[in-house]
């Protein structure tokens, strides 16, 4: 028999097929059949000789790579300094302010600058851990433009007009800065009538009030005057006569809305049980106090104490539907002067009831 001829498959590329021919290796071709794909089972794992090669080893990371890939660090804030430093940089500041001259004072003689530095940082421990004043019905002041704030007047010494300015900066949401109108007495008095004017205090007449409330300012006043921080502890929140009613006109002639305003709490702190009357008129004063502290323990005795106080603004009495010719009407005057004090008294009464106790609240 002739001996058997082996004819070699040829394979040919064409647009990415593989066909398969008889003929001879062409030259530089070996004879031997390419290597079939791989093919790969239900599960996807390939099976063929690509299958058993084993894993490339990973490719090692650059520098710049390696820190895309690092996770975000977040940056540490730095501490904030202590309050020691704080205070100590605002009291230099404060220094250099002055020595160089850098601030003003209005006509009244009102100096933003002392009173936001020095005045209200002194009085504000008194008002947050010694008083612990709460204030009510803070809405009811405005945000902008002249407002009359009535209060009544209590303590034997004045706190309650320095604890009404501290509440009113520190709690409105605008922090509006309440303009006083004081009796003659302060400022006649050497170092507490400066200190006073530069709080933003001024002589309680109808003329400064208009200036103030006509340029948009709050004013506050206390129309029992001395009557009402010097009366016995005995009369303690019986409201004394509201004078002649100046502060009402001075609303009617600039339509500025009257807010009344109730203290509690400020009786209690130099409960008044006597007055040495010659003594007084010796010092020309209106009166010259006996307390269960002063002048017992001397100068400790002016230490007030710690009751508990609440400070509430009622609703705006509107004057703007008045013309200004109606504040020359007493009758007028009269009512809305009446109006006032009744609506102050009521509130005292009704924050007395609702109060637990003089000292804890």
């Amino acid at each position: 028999m002739p001996e058997a001829r082996v004819i070699p498959l040829r394979a040919e590329e064409s647009a990415g097929r593989t066909r398969w021919r008889l003929g001879q290796p062409g030259k530089g071709e070996s004879a031997a059949q390419p290597e079939k794909p791989a093919r790969t089972s239900k599960g996807g794992a390939e099976r063929g000789p690509s299958a058993r090669r084993p894993a490339a080893p990973p490719r090692p990371r650059t520098a710049p790579e390696e820190e895309r890939l690092a996770p975000p660090v977040a940056a540490v804030p730095d501490p904030a300094p202590p309050a020691w430093e704080s205070a100590l940089e605002q009291a230099l500041d404060f220094v250099r302010r002055r020595l160089s001259g850098d601030y003003t004072v209005d006509e009244f003689g009102y100096d933003p600058d002392l009173a936001e530095s020095v005045i209200a940082p002194v009085l504000r421990p008194l008002y947050e851990r010694w008083f612990r004043v709460e204030t009510l019905g803070m809405a009811n002041v405005p945000a902008e433009g002249g407002a009359l704030v009535v209060a009544n007047h209590s303590g034997t010494l004045p706190l309650d007009a320095l604890m009404t300015i501290q509440a009113l900066h520190d709690e409105h949401p605008q922090h509006r800065r309440l303009r006083l109108l004081g009796a003659d007495l302060m400022f006649r008095m050497p170092v507490v009538g400066e200190l006073a004017r530069k709080n933003g205090a001024t002589l309680a007449c109808n003329a400064d009030a208009e200036r103030l409330l006509g340029s948009g300012e709050l004013v506050g006043v206390f129309p029992e005057g001395f009557k009402g921080i010097g009366k016995p502890f005995a009369d303690r929140y019986k409201l004394q006569r509201f004078g002649r009613g100046g502060f009402v006109s001075a609303a009617l002639r600039t339509g500025t809305p009257i807010i009344p305003c109730s203290i509690v709490g400020a009786e209690e702190t130099y409960p008044k049980i006597g007055d040495i009357a010659p003594l007084a008129r010796l010092l020309g004063a209106p009166y010259f106090p006996i307390t269960p502290t002063f002048p017992l323990l001397g100068p400790l005795g002016l230490v007030p104490l710690p009751s508990k106080w609440y400070i509430e603004f009622g609703e705006p009495i509107e004057m703007s539907g008045y013309s200004p010719a109606d504040a020359d009407d007493p009758m007028l005057i009269f009512n809305v002067t009446d109006q006032v004090r009744e609506t102050i008294q009521h509130t005292l009464y009704r924050l007395l009831s609702q109060r637990r106790h003089v000292f804890l609240g």
